[in-house]
C-alpha cells in the first residue's frame, strides 16, 4: 500500500506540473479558443466542487467528438479529468459513484495514450472506490484488452471477495471471461 501511495503521490505531482504548463498555454490562447472551458472549470472549483458537477461537465466535453479519433480532444479530456481528480479529495468522495466514474473514465482515456499510466490510474480507482463493481470490471476489461487474462480473473475474484456491488455485475463479467468473450459486459449488461 505504501508503494501504491507513493506512486499516486508522484502521479499527482506530475499531473499538477503538466496542468500548470497546460493552463499557461491555454491562458495565452483563450481569446482565440472558445473550447477552453476554463470558466466552467473555475466555476465548479470555486462553488460546488463536487463529483456530480465535474462528471456532468466532463461528459458534455466528451460529446464534442471521439477521443479515439481526435488527439486534441483526447489531450483536452485527459487534462480536464486530471484536474477533476486533483480537485476532488479521495478521502471525502471514495463512496461517491460519480467520483468513481471519473476515476474509471480517466483511466480509460489514459489507456489510449499510455497503458502503464492507465494501469496506475485503475489501481488508484480500485484502491479508492473498491465498493463499486464497475470499477473492478473496468480494470479487469483493461487487463483483458492487454491480453492479461490471468490478471483480469484475479481482479474480478478480488472484487467478489471485497463485496463490491452489485455482485451480479461481477458474476456476469466472470461468466463472460470463462466463455472467452472479448467484452466482459455487453452494452445491455452495463
Amino acid at each position: 500500500i505504501t508503494s501504491i501511495m507513493n506512486r499516486v503521490r508522484n502521479l499527482k505531482n506530475k499531473y499538477r506540473s503538466e496542468e500548470n504548463i497546460t493552463d499557461e498555454f491555454n491562458y495565452t490562447k483563450i481569446s482565440a479558443d472558445t473550447t477552453d472551458n476554463s470558466g466552467t472549470v473555475n466555476q465548479i472549483m470555486m462553488t460546488t466542487n463536487n463529483p456530480e458537477d465535474w462528471l456532468c461537465f466532463l461528459l458534455k466535453l466528451e460529446k464534442k467528438g471521439v477521443p479515439q479519433m481526435d488527439v486534441s480532444l483526447l489531450n483536452r479530456l485527459i487534462g480536464r479529468y486530471s484536474q477533476a481528480v486533483t480537485a476532488l479529495p479521495a478521502e471525502k468522495y471514495s463512496q461517491d459513484e460519480s467520483y468513481a466514474r471519473i476515476l474509471v473514465r480517466f483511466a480509460e482515456l489514459k489507456a489510449l495514450q499510455d497503458p502503464e499510466e492507465a494501469r496506475d490510474q485503475f489501481h488508484l480507482a480500485r484502491l479508492n472506490c473498491k465498493k463499486f463493481a464497475f470499477v473492478h470490471v473496468a480494470f479487469a476489461q483493461f487487463e483483458l484488452s492487454q491480453e492479461n487474462e490471468k490478471k483480469c480473473k484475479q481482479i474480478l475474484q478480488k472484487a467478489v471477495e471485497c463485496s463490491a456491488v452489485p455482485l451480479e455485475l461481477l458474476e456476469t463479467a466472470l461468466q463472460n471471461l470463462h466463455l472467452k468473450k472479448k467484452q466482459l459486459l455487453s452494452d445491455e449488461e452495463k
